[in-house]
């Protein structure tokens, strides 16, 4: 049986991480009044960590994956919830945060939210976009 820690806990940690960071931005627009990209910058790197952070609720498991993937059996092997088909093997990717399980029927699994690589690279390109016009603004400056 899986976790209700699976189901629930990467949203809540990315909920959590938002939330824990709205602080300091608030803080920080208040005192220094930033631009507007560096604001959205500063959003998209929040964004990206939240959902870098989310995704790697499951790479606590990246230790052992094959315990996200399925439930043991008494004999030791890992069988898949509802389907009775057993693991046969288990893809671990770092970047964005991944974890593919393998079933004897052929067909797989993705252990980590489908909404983490998404939100991951658009906070990335959030970021990279507005660093640049920054960078832009800069140079006009001077």
């Amino acid at each position: 049986m899986v976790s209700l820690f699976t189901f629930f806990g990467p949203p809540a940690i990315t909920l959590l991480l938002f939330a824990v960071g709205t602080v300091p931005y608030a803080l920080w627009v208040t005192r220094r009044r930033p631009s507007r990209p560096a604001r959205w910058a500063v959003i998209g790197s929040a964004a990206s960590i939240a959902a870098y952070g989310a995704g790697t609720v499951y790479g606590l498991a990246f230790t052992n994956p094959l315990d996200v993937c399925g439930d043991r059996t008494g004999n030791g092997v890992y069988m898949d919830a509802g389907r009775d088909h057993s693991l046969t093997s288990v893809r671990v990717e770092s970047f964005p945060p991944s974890i593919t399980c393998h079933w004897t029927s052929g067909h797989h699994t993705e252990e980590v939210w489908f909404w983490v690589a998404p939100l991951l690279y658009a906070g990335l390109l959030c970021s990279v976009i507005c660093f640049a016009l920054l960078l832009v603004n800069r140079a006009r400056r001077s």
